[in-house]
């Protein structure tokens, strides 16, 4: 969704130049909105360039385990943080959410993913780019089982996702004992109907009331609730 002009992390700049995957609005929203309250410990599912586990970094001092089951960019992200300045209690592993379920015993304070959504379209032809895009390699079932097993009992989930899914992962959460507790509609712009959402889930239920984000003005500009949001990720807004 939309541009990613000028993002920056305070003195670090990501390494985007042979990635396939890269920084955008979804990730973006998702390392601003995210509450990282009360965490010391952060799972990052399916971390990609590392986008959005570098921005909790910058928010918070939690210790941050990133996984990424596509060797090149789990490269690239391991890559991004060490050239980062929270590179010690930052760690990426290249392992796929099912095995490393299946081998941890570590729960987490806040687990977050941006997740892959073509369920139902032809595959892209990058092999990279497909493993990004589509839920074969994570499916929601297996996202939402896995996150439930490794929050913490304080812990709360946070994902980006297609509208259209919403109402999925809510009676996955439900089917795994986890409640929504945070939504956030968001819309590209005043003229459009909203194509993406912003979901907290927790272990506790909880009375939600949604609320709304436009990410652009009708000129093209970012609206002021953008820039409160992603002030302290771009150079220029």
């Amino acid at each position: 969704m939309g541009r990613n002009n000028y993002f920056q992390f305070k003195q670090f700049r990501i390494n985007q130049k042979r990635s396939a995957m890269k920084v955008g609005i979804d990730g973006i929203l998702l390392g601003a909105w995210a509450d990282i309250r009360n965490c010391s410990t952060i799972l990052d599912i399916g971390t990609g360039t590392g986008l959005i586990a570098l921005m909790l970094s910058q928010r918070s001092s939690a210790q941050i385990t990133a996984i990424e089951i596509e060797k090149n960019a789990a490269q690239e992200a391991a890559e991004n943080v060490v050239a980062s300045p929270w590179k010690n209690r930052m760690q990426i592993l290249n392992v796929s959410l099912q095995d490393f379920a299946a081998e941890t015993s570590q729960q987490f304070d806040l687990i977050v993913s941006n997740p892959p959504f073509f369920q139902n379209s032809l595959k892209a032809g990058n092999e990279s780019r497909s493993l990004a895009r589509h839920t074969d390699s994570l499916p929601f079932p297996v996202l939402m089982k896995s996150t439930a097993g490794l929050l913490s009992k304080k812990g709360r989930c946070a994902f980006v996702l297609p509208i259209q899914t919403c109402e999925e992962i809510e009676i996955l959460a439900r089917e795994n004992d986890l409640f929504l507790s945070r939504k956030t509609l968001v819309k590209p712009n005043e003229q459009k109907q909203a194509n993406r959402v912003l979901v907290e889930i927790a272990k506790k239920e909880a009375a939600v009331i949604p609320d709304c984000l436009t990410i652009y003005n009708s000129d093209g500009t970012y609206t002021d609730a953008f820039k409160i949001l992603t002030n302290d990720f771009y150079l220029k807004l």
